[in-house]
């Protein structure tokens, strides 16, 4: 635009950041905390619950101490959730991840009978922590095997969709899991269970909590051999379009804040419902920065989640949604 602004000129920009009301009245992004998902983690057992040294405020639970909390938790607001689970009984072909006996599976069968329609259950679908050495799937000749693995995740799937879950997020990252799940799903009955894809899950050291947490760090070797390369952008693009074919419902970005690019690529060039998650590095870091002194906690987590919002985020798995209830962060 040519030439100085007048001092009268209606394009004044701070008018519309005068006062509180009317910052709020103008705001272009806002949170929606219906459209947030909580983790847990499910441990085998009862009467359970530990904490994580790394992820204050976040606990593991036995199935019954984690439908209490659960309890405690939708009284609060929360009505979406997503599991993990744990296990001490790992074999080299993860056949505990599809077992009658996997603590998940107990988990969804019990909310689902103690909470119906009124809690909307998702679960991880994964291998690694389920797996002997700690990889999402399994080993061939020391190699992360592509296709062997994908009748375990669908099996996976199916079990869990079985037990009720609502939706299936495989966050593997193998090649044809989306398509492999989508037609085991389909041909056993399930055709209205959703695929959460984790679609761009980037080889990220914002997991380090996380593998804490789920028990699920890999006993050799690393796992970049699958998990996307963070130097790469038009990589996602075609992860995107691949999921998409295969039948995915909702597409993922893993990390959130250092991925926000990949978030608002995936928005410009999908119609389908766009995810992101805010790792458990993330969550670590406000928690630490907020015990130190560094920053304040609810200021940094709104802003951190409003950036994803922003991005292009309709959905975000967050460690800090209970504390945003609890408190009433989003009243202020």
């Amino acid at each position: 635009m040519a030439g100085a602004i007048k001092d009268n000129s209606e394009t004044r920009a701070r008018r519309l950041r005068k006062s509180p009301l009317i910052r709020n009245l103008a705001a272009e992004t806002r949170l929606d905390t219906s459209r947030m998902i909580q983790p847990y983690f499910v441990i085998p057992g009862r009467g359970k619950i530990e904490k994580i040294s790394s992820m204050p405020g976040i606990e593991r639970n036995s199935v019954d101490t984690l439908a209490k909390q659960i309890e405690k938790d939708m009284k609060l607001g929360i009505k979406n959730i997503m599991l993990f689970g744990l296990t001490d009984q790992k074999d080299a072909r993860a056949s505990m991840s599809y077992s009658a006996r996997n603590p998940v599976i107990h988990a969804v069968k019990k909310l689902r009978r103690e909470f119906g329609d009124d809690l909307m259950v998702s679960v991880d679908i994964c291998l690694c922590a389920y797996t002997s050495h700690g990889h999402c799937g399994l080993i061939k000749d020391k190699f992360v095997d592509n296709d062997s693995s994908l009748k375990t995740l669908a099996k996976m799937a199916v079990a869990h969709a079985e037990a009720g879950a609502d939706i299936l997020g495989p966050s593997d990252m193998m090649d044809f899991r989306v398509r492999e799940i989508r037609n085991a799903l389909d041909s056993n009955g399930f055709t209205n269970a959703l695929i959460m894809s984790y679609t761009a899950k980037y080889a990220s050291a914002y997991y380090g909590p996380f593998r804490e947490a789920a028990d699920s760090a890999p006993s050799f070797g690393d796992r970049k051999t699958y998990q996307m390369d963070y130097r790469n952008q038009r990589e996602a693009l075609k992860e995107l379009m691949l999921d998409m074919e295969e039948g995915a419902d909702i597409v993922m970005v893993k990390p959130a804040l250092a991925y926000l690019d990949i978030i608002a690529l995936f928005r410009q060039n999908c119609d389908l419902p766009v995810a992101a998650y805010n790792v458990s590095g993330e969550y670590a870091q406000v928690k630490l920065a907020a015990k130190a002194g560094l920053a304040n906690e609810r200021d940094l987590t709104i802003e951190n989640l409003t950036a994803i919002t922003r991005a292009g985020a309709g959905i975000i798995l967050t460690y800090h949604l209970r504390d945003i209830l609890k408190k009433r962060w989003l009243n202020e």
